[in-house]
């Protein structure tokens, strides 16, 4: 793959939130590394390191014995109602909230449009 072809993960995230914010995950990185245009040496390899992305739709607490039932068909409530954003957790840390879209006419696959990004400091899922 050439050099030129070579995109950070987050620099297809354009404009998310205000504009007071950052317009993408690369530039959040950026500021962080102090690298204002310009990448610190190594950068390029960290880029390259996989990590865990999980689209929480919400979550649910039942027994043990409740759990044991569950089978084909079972409903599992959630604790998230129908058009609250959903958590983006990357490598345990919710790192933004969007909603989910439709990404094929088809209805067959689906996506999560970022409405929110969180802070470094955000919360840690358990």
């Amino acid at each position: 793959m050439a050099q030129e072809d070579m995109r950070p993960a987050g620099a297809e995230l354009q404009s998310i939130g205000e504009p007071s914010q950052a317009e993408s995950f690369a530039d959040i990185a950026a500021a962080a590394a102090g690298a204002a245009g310009q990448r610190p040496r190594h950068l390029d390899t960290v880029l390259q390191i996989p990590v865990s992305v999980k689209i929480v739709l919400g979550s649910a607490t039942m027994p043990v014995a409740n759990v044991l039932k569950l089978g084909r068909g079972a409903v599992v409530p959630l604790d998230r109602k129908v058009g609250e954003p959903v958590d983006v957790v990357v490598n345990g840390r919710i790192i933004a909230r969007g909603e989910v879209v439709v990404l094929d006419e088809d209805n067959s696959r689906f996506g999560v449009s970022l409405t929110e990004v969180i802070g470094a400091a955000g919360p840690r899922t358990s």
